[in-house]
């Protein structure tokens, strides 16, 4: 893609401008010195061609005959190239002829004489070239009926204004030469802080901002802060920006770390009282079973649910180590799929698995277990009966998939943004399972976080008909130990199943 001119770097710009400034002035130079040599040596010329035509003049009156009008020019002392004739007294020539080097006067010839026509003998300078002979300044006098044309050849004047352009053209390009080698390097040592102030506002646009403990920022160095030019100014600037990022980023920090610390200590404190009530309700409900202790054991144990996830949530924003061990994923998909058909007889649920391919991956099996039953609940309670779910896993060399797919009528498009952030509802918008309660609104971002926390990624495609979850995972590394034999039920493995799908529920 071609580059517009002025998004070039400012070195460049800077540079192109300062030689093309140099070349229209030295070009303005080089033309005046042309032009005022050319004058004088043209007035030298000129002088000179006035100088001849006077002197021919009184040679010519000294032989007033036409026949030998010309005689004066055999005469010595006269200039070689030196053109002279004689006019009548209607201006047309009567004789012409020009001085040669060691050879008498040379006639011109009818051609040559045709340069002349039109010349009027009133002390006016011309300029005409004759066939053979070159370009020539001349003029014609009249004198007491003598008309005589004079004329000197401007070989030399040609000659000296070309070796001129010669000359100022090589000092003329020798000069931008060196003018702009020398403004390359001022130009470059110039702009070195503003590349430097540069390089800090690009390294720091490089930090992760959003995301993470965000340590000391770098800073323009001092030399580069100078306020007395603007290089300094605007190093000067970018450090105030940064002190006041690192403000910001630092308050924002700890009102997270607050927040973060409010609740899992509310989340904790409330896992007691919160257990009493359930023990107590189920207690009633055994002395005296009544629908009211029912729905309080229910709503007790969906707070309890509610509290666990922000509990589990506030570890995953402290970054708390997780328990890893090798986990199959494809005994773990295939246990949550037979959890979520007890729970949700009225959808139809099916599982896709490979059963020789391996799906391992290290992490902590309870997580990633609740992530596909989150997965498996949100596709649940969020679709209308008769929706078929697919849970597929997928193996790779360095990674694994799971895909999480329902046919049901999908997610609103202005909700795919905010589908895994905390508390994000679409009960308005998807359709609900008769007799299901609302969820929380924490489920997707409980997977997200598990999932992050194991190195991995989720996302979401959807539209009407098709609404699908991935979760990306890492593979787990190989054992060290080459040859070795894999582990049996013996040692404590849990056997893959069989891959088979599973046909609609009663």
């Amino acid at each position: 893609m071609n580059r517009r001119p002025w998004s070039r770097s400012l070195r460049t710009r800077l540079l192109v401008l300062v030689t093309a400034t140099l070349v229209c002035v030295c070009a303005a130079l080089a033309l005046a010195t042309v032009l005022a040599q050319r004058a004088y040596l043209l007035g030298t010329l000129d002088d000179r061609v006035n100088d001849a035509a006077e002197r021919s003049v009184g040679g010519a009156a000294l032989h007033p005959g036409l026949p030998a009008g010309l005689a004066f020019l055999a005469e010595g002392g006269h200039p070689e190239g030196l053109l002279a004739a004689r006019l009548d007294a209607h201006g047309h020539l009567v004789s012409a002829a020009v001085v040669t080097r060691d050879a008498a006067p040379r006639p011109l010839t009818t051609v040559q004489r045709a340069a002349f026509t039109g010349i009027r003998a009133d002390g006016s300078l011309h300029t005409r070239t004759v066939p053979g002979l070159g370009t020539y300044r001349f003029t014609a006098l009249d004198a007491s009926g003598i008309r005589v044309l004079t004329g000197l050849p401007m070989d030399g004047v040609r000659a000296t204004l070309g070796r001129l352009a010669e000359i100022e053209a090589v000092v003329g390009a020798t000069g931008l030469a060196a003018a702009a080698g020398v403004c390359a390097v001022v130009i470059r040592r110039q702009l070195r802080p503003l590349g430097r102030v540069a390089a800090t506002a690009v390294e720091v646009s490089r930090v992760p901002l959003g995301h993470g403990r965000v340590t000391a920022l770098p800073r323009v160095p001092e030399r580069d802060t100078d306020p007395g030019n603007e290089a300094g100014q605007a190093g000067a600037a970018l450090n105030r920006m940064i002190d006041h990022v690192e403000t910001s980023l630092a308050e924002r920090r700890r009102g997270e770390e607050r927040m973060r610390r409010f609740v899992a200590d509310a989340s904790h404190e409330l896992r007691t009282p919160l257990a009493s009530i359930a023990g107590y309700a189920e207690l009633m409900n055994r002395v005296a079973p009544d629908l009211a202790w029912r729905r309080v054991a229910a709503e007790s144990a969906r707070m309890t649910e509610l509290v666990e996830d922000l509990l589990l949530l506030a570890r995953l924003d402290e970054g708390r180590p997780l328990q890893t061990a090798e986990v199959d994923l494809a005994t773990l998909v295939a246990e949550a799929v037979w959890d979520a058909r007890a729970s949700g007889a009225d959808h139809r649920w099916r599982l896709e698995l490979r059963p020789d391919t391996p799906a391992a991956v290290t992490g902590d099996a309870a997580g990633l277990h609740q992530v596909v039953a989150n997965l498996l609940a949100n596709a649940r309670v969020h679709t209308p009966p008769g929706t078929t779910v697919t849970a597929t896993v997928e193996s790779g060399p360095a990674r694994h998939l799971i895909r999480v797919r329902d046919d049901g009528p999908g997610i609103p498009p202005d909700l795919l943004p905010a589908v895994f952030e905390r508390f994000t509802r679409a009960d308005t918008s998807r359709s609900r399972a008769p007799g299901t309660q609302g969820g929380s609104g924490l489920g997707l971002a409980v997977a997200a976080g598990i999932t992050a926390a194991h190195g991995g990624r989720i996302r979401v495609d959807s539209a009407p008909g098709r609404t699908e979850f991935t979760v990306d995972l890492p593979a787990a590394e190989p054992s060290p130990t080459a040859g070795e034999e894999p582990p049996d039920r013996l040692s404590g493995t849990t056997p893959r199943p069989a891959s088979r799908p599973l046909g609609s529920s009663a």
